[in-house]
């Protein structure tokens, strides 16, 4: 049974995922890759704790 994901669209295995890395190796080369996901990391962090944040209403004190 394949593990469904958002649209209906199944999840990679670990081989798609190896072909992914193989790209972005080629792409981007062994040495920016790490600064890169790191970004990509920060930016997802940064969207989370906005999403968190958005989630008080005006007028609402913010919960500690």
């Amino acid at each position: 049974m394949l593990k469904m994901c958002l649209f209906g669209f199944a999840m990679p295995g670990p081989m798609e995922l190896a072909i992914i890395l193989g790209i972005m190796l080629l792409l981007f080369g062994g040495a920016r890759l790490p600064s890169i996901m790191r970004n990509i990391g920060g930016s997802a962090r940064e969207f989370r704790k906005g999403m968190k944040e958005d989630d008080v209403e005006p007028g609402e004190q913010k919960p500690e």
